[in-house]
């Protein structure tokens, strides 16, 4: 078997990709402490050195203004209502947590895989149902819907490989070349 495709070089492969990811869900956690603060640089920078993307997207900036008051409102008079975003951001590093068993093991924990390509799925119907209950705008529910069809595409990328990993150890040192389907193991006796 080409070592540049062998199941030590498809593993490597598998966890740069899952590291990318599980980096991607910390940060998008960490950002969902600390955000009055963020609210406020933001506005900012709107109203300053990045003037010209609000000029851009005109409604951005009045959004921007409108929520960072709302969080102002509840940081001062309900700073218990922020708790629920630090449990957003808690759940986010959970489950940053839980894709450390498919880069251990990726064959035996595919699940958490396809459960994080059903939960990016999820998000489409979510930010579609909820966004208009809350009233946000429906541009930003297309922001939101996007982290969803972007994160899943690492995933799917992964998924696949973890099959080609899957059939090439069925095979024991069988070649399983790249971009190639996984060939179905045959059953024993």
């Amino acid at each position: 078997m080409n070592e540049a495709n062998g199941p030590v070089a498809l593993l490597r492969r598998i966890r740069v990709w899952l590291v990318f990811f599980i980096v991607c869900l910390v940060l998008s956690g960490l950002t969902a402490f600390p955000l009055v603060t963020e609210l406020h640089l933001l506005e900012d920078a709107l109203t300053s050195w990045a003037a010209p993307v609000a000029e851009l997207f005109p409604g951005l900036l009045e959004w921007i203004a409108r929520v960072r008051a709302g969080l102002d409102v509840a940081d001062a008079q309900y700073p218990f209502l922020l708790y629920g975003t630090d449990w957003l951001a808690f759940a986010h590093l959970v489950i940053a947590v839980a894709f450390y068993g498919p880069y251990r093991d990726p064959v035996r924990n595919i699940w958490v895989i396809e459960f994080g390509m059903i939960a990016c799925a999820g998000i489409i119907p979510l930010a579609l149902i909820c966004g208009p209950i809350r009233d946000i705008p429906f541009w930003w529910s297309v922001i939101d819907m996007s982290f969803g069809a972007f994160g899943i595409v690492p995933l799917l990328v992964v998924r696949r490989m973890i099959k080609r990993l899957e059939a090439a150890q069925a095979l024991g040192t069988a070649q399983v070349p790249v971009g190639a389907p996984a060939p179905q193991a045959v059953g024993g006796p």
